[in-house]
């Protein structure tokens, strides 16, 4: 038979292939639909892409946001709305806090009457979900991939894991139940809180409901994946769709500035040179001798750091510190400059100067204690 050579070589192969043909047919008729027609189906079942494409705006309103101890008062409120909108909170509300996204992303604090221009994480956290129509619709379009990688249990039921990359390269992973083919749940890794490290969660969708035409998830819960402890979670208690809304709304308040706000705002125009951040601070407090620039500059500092200017930032709050030497929290805010920066023995001291100067900081104590645990 091996005498023949390569023609009878090639006959095995066939032979063998035709006897493996309804094998192979059979696992492709079980392995499942591919993530094209995944998403497809997605979006038939949340109501269809004319339903999806006609939506405007979004309201999500009456919410109640859970983080530990710390329950909201039940008037969470985010806004969406087409191309690219996207805003935290209500400008008729009078909140003390607001961001959101109107090309580049912001926030702003009615105390001390701060607005801020985001990079970094604190951008990606508002310019990832500012999509009207949810992720999948028109993905390519948006310059985003999408990747089957298998399927798991989410809450005992079979789902669908697509990995959405978009343009930035930020990826999640979204789990479409097998079944309704809604999102049952949703996975990424980035840093909770400004200075923490990147941490993977993951949160449940829930409580469907239809809104013109279109079904949202009314209810999420986030969990640390490692441990499946609970971070926080959102109820919302209404979705309005296509309200008129103010364009105007979805960017930082307009207000007179007092002459220490403008001097927050020009130390944080020029986080990236501190030489210029610190010649500003020099000038402004000799022309300004009798102004307390204390929480001005602490709060400036803070927002450096979570831009990952770090060599600014503690130039400034070091000259602070200088400035005012019996205040606990300006030696906590450098304090927490120097634990940025890895200088662990610099943050304790300044941690441990807080504590004589006050008694019981609180921020200060979970510096250390933070301190003690790496």
């Amino acid at each position: 038979f091996w005498g023949k050579g390569p023609v009878m070589i090639r006959l095995f192969a066939a032979v063998l292939a035709l006897i493996l043909l309804p094998f192979s047919q059979a696992a492709a008729q079980t392995a499942g639909p591919d993530a094209e027609t995944i998403i497809a189906r997605h979006i038939e079942a949340r109501g269809g892409a004319e339903a999806l494409h006609a939506l405007h705006s979004l309201v999500f309103d009456h919410g109640v946001y859970r983080e530990g101890d710390f329950t909201s008062d039940g008037t969470a409120v985010m806004m969406l709305m087409r191309p690219y909108y996207k805003l935290v909170g209500h400008p008729e509300r009078e909140p003390g806090f607001m961001e959101g996204y109107d090309g580049t992303a912001w926030e702003w604090y009615q105390d001390p009457g701060l607005t801020v221009r985001t990079t970094g994480p604190a951008s990606a956290a508002s310019r990832h979900s500012t999509d009207v129509e949810g992720p999948f619709l028109d993905y390519a379009g948006k310059g985003s991939s999408i990747e089957l990688l298998g399927s798991e249990l989410i809450a005992g039921r079979p789902a669908y894991q697509i990995r959405l990359t978009q343009m930035d390269g930020f990826a999640t992973d979204y789990f479409i139940d097998q079944e309704s083919y809604l999102i049952s749940a949703s996975r990424r890794t980035a840093p909770i809180h400004a200075f923490g490290e990147a941490v993977t969660t993951q949160s449940l969708h829930s409580d469907y409901r239809r809104v013109a035409g279109v079904l949202f998830p009314f209810a999420y819960i986030e969990v640390e994946l490692a441990s499946g402890a609970e971070l926080n979670s959102m109820r919302w208690g209404e979705i309005e769709a296509d309200r008129d809304l103010p364009v105007a709304w979805f960017s930082p308040p307009e207000y007179e500035r007092t002459p220490i706000q403008t001097f927050m705002e020009q130390l944080y125009l020029q986080r990236s040179d501190a030489a210029a951040t610190l010649w500003t601070y020099a000038v402004f407090r000799r022309a300004h001798p009798g102004t307390d620039t204390r929480g001005a500059i602490e709060a400036i500092g803070y927002q450096m750091l979570k831009m990952d200017e770090i060599d600014t930032a503690i130039a400034l709050l070091e000259r602070n510190a200088a400035d005012y030497p019996g205040a606990a929290d300006s030696a906590f805010g450098l304090g927490r400059a120097y634990a940025t920066a890895g200088r662990a023995e610099d943050a304790r001291a300044e941690f441990t100067r807080a504590l004589e100067l006050e008694p019981g900081h609180a921020r200060a104590m979970r510096g250390l204690a933070e301190l003690e645990d790496q």
